[in-house]
């Protein structure tokens, strides 16, 4: 005859469980850190980029000047 109850689950077991939760959740911060890390850096970089284009001139009344006739 089959019991109808079921197994309780011991306390080792959700020890356990408990952990690789938190091991996981550990791993994805890490690798979402990482993640940002990296778009930060291009961004900084694309940023220096375009500050180190500019030499004290501003981009848009060049072409602003290129576009009027000379006077």
């Amino acid at each position: 005859m089959a019991s109808s109850s079921k197994r309780q689950t011991t306390m080792a077991k959700l020890a356990r469980e408990q952990a690789v939760r938190e091991k996981r959740a550990r791993k994805q911060e890490k690798k979402e850190d990482k993640k940002q890390a990296a778009v930060d850096a291009l961004t900084a970089q694309a940023e220096g980029t375009l500050e180190g284009d500019e030499s004290g001139v501003d981009a848009d009344a060049v072409a602003d000047d290129a576009d009027s006739p000379a006077v």
